[in-house]
């Protein structure tokens, strides 16, 4: 997908082997060093987790991962764990063009919805782009080692 509005903006798939590149930007999200970050990404990747990558002029400067879920209560849907743009190109419509991607891949799979868990400064982004809060809360419960 190429947007010319957005300077260039390219929206792939990334392959396992340029998984190392979308470190410096996941690591604005998630607090983990590479090593890690790799190892839950091939791990994850056995159920269909997927990164992709929003490239402005060739260079990285968002990253997406999604995976392909099916529940009992919401049907098959496409779930996005992970949606972080660069901090020094926020604003660019590189997260726009992520959901947009997703969106479009969840349609091309005959999925009905998407899902993602929203940090609270990031709710009114996902509301321009038409997602709702979702009654369902979210619940954890943190289970140490025995």
């Amino acid at each position: 997908m190429t947007d010319n509005h957005n300077n260039s903006l390219d929206i792939r798939r990334l392959s396992p082997t340029e998984w190392a590149q979308a470190f410096p930007v996941i690591t604005q999200l998630r607090a983990l060093d590479q090593d890690e970050f790799l190892r839950r990404a091939r791990l994850q990747s056995h159920s269909g987790y997927e990164l992709v990558g929003a490239f402005q002029n060739g260079k990285l400067v968002g990253v997406m991962g999604m995976r392909p879920v099916h529940t009992l209560a919401r049907g098959a849907h496409l779930h996005i764990d992970d949606l972080v743009v660069d901090e020094a190109t926020r604003g660019s419509g590189a997260g726009r063009a992520l959901t947009d991607y997703a969106e479009a891949d969840a349609r091309a799979r005959a999925m009905t919805a998407v899902f993602l868990d929203a940090r609270p400064d990031a709710v009114s982004f996902y509301e321009r782009q038409n997602y709702v809060v979702h009654p369902a809360p979210s619940m954890k419960k943190a289970l140490l080692p025995s």
